[in-house]
C-alpha cells in the first residue's frame, strides 16, 4: 500500500534554533495514529509544516504521491487546532464556523451557497451538535467546541484529519467522547493523525502511536510502543507501566512511589511505634 501521506528528510526551526532535523515518517490510508510526545517536543511544528503553515528548512512533504509546495496550504487535508489557538469571542456561529470548511474549496463564489449551509448542517448533526447550530462558538461547552471543529474539518471531504492536542483541554468524559467518534470515523475510511500528551487515552483507543520529542523516538502499536524506556527517553522522566490483559496503564515513576509510600506509612508507622515500646 503506498502511504497518504509522507514525510522525507523533513527540518524545521525557527529562528536560527532547528525543532528536529531530519525526520522520515510513513501514514498510510485508514490509519489512525497518535503522534505522542510532551509540551515543545516539536508536534505542533511537524504539524503546521504538513499543513503549509510554516515553511520547513529542509526536506520533503508527499500527500497522495505528489509533493506539496512548502509553504502551500494542501487541498484534501483537515485541520483542527488547539483549542488554545482559538479567539472564542470571536462573534461567529456553530455553523458559521463549520462553513469556513468550505471556502477553500471555492473557485469564484465568497458566500456560501445552500449546498455548503446543507452540509454543514448535516455535519453538525452528525456530530451530535445540531442543537447549537446557531449560537455563539464561545457560549459552547468544551465538548460542543471540539466537535463543532472536527465538523468544520470534514467538511471540505478530506482524505485525511490532523487534530492537534484535541483532549488537552477536555474532562476525561469529553475526552473519550472525542476519541471513540474519531475511532468510528476512521472505521469508515478516514485517516487521522492527533497529537497529545496524555498517554493513557492514547494507549486505550488509538491503534498506532508516534513517540516523538524533537525527532521519533519508537512507532508502532501501543502495547510494543510504551515501555518504559521508551517513554522516558520521549518524556525525560521515569515511568511505569501496567499491563493488564489488553489494558496498558501508564504513571508516573513519582507519582507511582507516592502511592506505595502512604499505603505503606501505616505499616510503617506501627512497626516503629512497636520496636519503641
Amino acid at each position: 500500500m503506498e502511504p497518504i501521506l509522507e514525510i522525507k528528510n523533513l527540518t524545521c526551526g525557527y529562528q536560527q534554533e532547528p525543532v528536529f532535523t531530519k525526520i522520515n515518517l510513513k501514514l498510510y490510508p485508514g490509519q489512525l495514529s497518535g503522534l505522542v510526545g510532551p509540551s515543545g517536543s516539536g508536534k505542533s511544528t511537524l504539524m503546521k509544516a504538513i499543513l503549509g503553515l510554516i515553511r520547513p528548512w529542509g526536506g520533503e512533504i508527499w500527500f497522495r504521491g505528489k509533493k506539496l509546495n512548502p509553504g502551500v496550504a494542501p487541498l484534501k487535508v483537515g485541520y483542527v487546532p488547539q483549542v488554545e489557538t482559538v479567539d472564542w469571542n470571536f462573534p461567529v456561529t456553530a455553523e458559521e464556523v463549520v462553513m469556513m470548511g468550505r471556502y477553500q474549496r471555492k473557485q469564484l463564489l465568497p458566500w456560501a451557497s445552500s449546498s455548503d449551509r446543507a452540509a454543514a448542517k448535516r455535519l453538525l448533526s452528525r456530530l451530535g451538535v445540531a442543537n447549537v447550530a446557531h449560537q455563539p462558538i464561545g457560549e459552547l461547552s468544551g465538548g460542543q467546541q471540539q466537535r463543532v471543529f472536527l465538523a468544520r474539518a470534514l467538511v471540505g471531504q478530506p482524505d485525511i484529519v490532523i487534530l492537534d492536542e484535541p483532549t488537552s483541554s477536555s474532562d476525561l468524559h469529553v475526552q473519550h467522547e472525542l476519541l471513540h467518534l474519531l475511532a468510528d470515523l476512521n472505521q469508515e475510511g478516514l485517516t487521522i493523525l492527533l497529537s497529545t500528551h496524555d498517554l493513557n487515552s492514547v494507549a486505550t483507543h488509538l491503534p498506532w502511536v508516534v513517540c516523538f520529542n524533537h525527532g521519533i523516538i519508537s512507532q508502532g502499536q501501543p502495547i510494543d510502543v510504551f515501555t518504559p524506556a521508551t517513554l522516558e527517553q520521549t518524556f525525560g522522566a521515569e515511568m511505569v507501566v501496567f499491563h493488564q490483559e489488553d489494558r496498558i496503564l501508564i504513571a508516573s515513576g513519582m507519582t507511582t512511589l507516592r502511592h506505595q509510600m502512604k499505603r505503606n506509612l501505616p505499616h510503617i508507622l506501627h512497626k516503629s511505634k512497636a520496636v519503641s515500646d
